[in-house]
């Protein structure tokens, strides 16, 4: 089986990468930085595993179709490239809005499309988005995060429905606060706007979870280990919450 993993340069698509390559998944590692791809897929080479690493801007339907021309036959797909920004939505910033949405939700229905063939043809796949808990409740001024994520989960539901025949599953996973580097930049600018320190800031993302605690990539990596294998073909339509239990639903 080959997975393609967007966003897999760092954080949860990293994680995803390492514990997919473990189950003995040939991975294909996509995001636009080839550094941080080529250091990931060398680290699974290294131990046993294998892996290739492209470059590729989801944004973009032409680099996801150079990327897909590295790729081979693809059967499971991780939609995980995202981007998380807040504005105040009085005033709100226009281009943050279209960014949005282009890099959470535009993304995964143009990589799903230019993929899904390939299941259909083979009759079995897996498609799993990472979401967010941002997909189920809102929050201040994350209005085009939220929305972004909410469509997400939409787009899972609508897909699901529509491929099952085709005996390919599709789910979303819904972390809370995860301690990758997306959220090391949320804080940073959340420390520049408020002048709380680092620690202060980090200590109230915590709190948002019963569990005092921010989730791990590596505790989203393994629901998604979960989800691609055949014992899981009847779980499909889902969003699966990630986040000590602060949202229950």
């Amino acid at each position: 089986m080959n997975a393609f993993i967007t966003g897999a340069g760092r954080g949860i698509g990293e994680a995803i990468a390492y514990a997919f390559a473990r189950e003995k998944i040939r991975v294909i590692c996509a995001a636009r930085t080839q550094s941080d791809v080529e250091r990931v897929a060398s680290a699974i080479r290294a131990r046993g595993g294998d892996a290739r690493a492209v470059v590729c801007d989801v944004t973009q339907p032409d680099s996801i179709a150079r990327a897909l021309d590295q790729a081979g036959e693809i059967s499971i797909l991780v939609n995980n490239a995202g981007a998380a920004e807040s504005h105040k939505f009085l005033n709100h910033d226009d281009a943050v809005w279209h960014r949005m949405l282009a890099i959470n939700l535009t993304s995964v229905y143009q990589v799903t499309k230019a993929i899904a063939p390939m299941m259909i043809a083979a009759k079995w796949g897996r498609i799993i988005n990472i979401a967010s808990i941002a997909s189920k409740v809102g929050a201040r001024y994350v209005a085009a995060y939220t929305a972004s994520k909410h469509g997400v989960l939409g787009l899972t539901r609508a897909l699901a429905v529509e491929l099952n025949s085709y005996n390919i599953t599709v789910n979303a996973i819904c972390p809370g606060y995860v301690d990758t580097p997306m959220t090391d930049h949320n804080i940073a600018n959340i420390v520049a706007r408020t002048g709380l320190t680092d620690n202060q800031v980090r200590e109230s993302l915590a709190k948002t979870s019963p569990q005092n605690r921010l989730i791990t990539a590596d505790e989203v990596a393994h629901v998604a280990r979960m989800l691609v294998g055949e014992n899981a073909r009847g779980i499909t339509g889902q969003a699966i919450n990630v986040d000590g239990g602060a949202v229950m639903f």
